[in-house]
């Protein structure tokens, strides 16, 4: 497909709850665990507390696609944290066999360029409710130093900008970054963007191996979708304890926000 054709195109967006100053709209947790039955367990806890849920590589290659399918039939919106970078065939191929699991959200690096960004985003044209894709732009985990250590001599938030504005140019519409760069994207995206942002780390938490980071209050009020928060919640003594204090914090800001 010509690329003037690729930025007519536009995507099935799976935008907030119809509510988008209820916080349990905007808090996806991560199961970040090794079994099925794990995932269930802690999902069961987190009943009151999560509609979303997000899989990533540990749990995906563990339990297989069941636990999407699981997942989904017992009412969850869930975020398929796979970050497909490949051949742009081959993650074509992975975005339709994703749609058919249920998953709400997924995935893809936009370091793997344009032609496989495209690729990815022509492949959810004439799916039904075809998953929205979030392109990964530079990892929470990586600083200037991991940044030059691979070559990148761009800031961070450069790299986002750079990978983001060539997500946009093919059409996509849903983006990961880390809470610092997130005002820059709620400026190039615009009210429709979707921003998923992990590295969210309550006051007191342990940084971990995040190393672009924010309390939930500051990225709800930089323009935040939705925030991922895997280990201050799931390991902890009592998770819904946990999750309860996150979600106050997040509907705090969205009050002070729609004040």
């Amino acid at each position: 497909m010509a690329s003037q054709e690729i930025t007519k195109t536009l995507p099935n967006l799976h935008p907030i709850g119809a509510d988008k100053q209820n916080a349990r709209e905007r808090l996806i947790i991560a199961l970040d665990v090794p079994t099925m039955d794990a995932a269930l367990s802690l999902t069961e806890r987190l009943e009151s507390q999560c509609k979303w849920l997000k899989i990533g590589l540990e749990l995906y290659i563990a339990a297989g696609p069941p636990i999407v399918e699981k997942l989904v039939s017992l009412g969850h919106s869930v975020f398929l944290d796979l970050k497909l970078h490949d051949i742009p065939n081959t993650v074509a191929s992975a975005v339709r066999s994703a749609t058919s699991l249920g998953a709400s959200m997924l995935t893809i690096h936009a370091a793997g360029g344009p032609a496989m960004l495209a690729a990815a985003q022509n492949a959810t044209v004439g799916l039904p409710d075809p998953p929205q894709l979030l392109a990964v732009t530079v990892l929470t985990s990586m600083n200037q130093e991991q940044l030059s250590a691979i070559g990148v001599s761009r800031s961070p938030q450069e790299q986002v900008e750079l990978l983001a504005r060539m997500g946009l140019g093919v059409g996509i519409r849903g983006f990961v970054c880390s809470p610092q760069e997130v005002a820059a994207l709620r400026s190039l995206t615009g009210p429709e963007g979707v921003l998923v942002i992990p590295g969210i780390r309550p006051t007191g938490a342990d940084q971990g191996d995040q190393q672009r980071i924010a309390t939930p209050a500051k990225a709800i009020e930089q323009g935040a979708s939705y925030l991922v928060v895997g280990r201050p919640i799931t390991q902890t003594p009592d998770p819904a304890r946990a999750a309860e204090a996150i979600l106050k914090e997040i509907q705090e800001a969205l009050n002070t926000q729609s004040a």
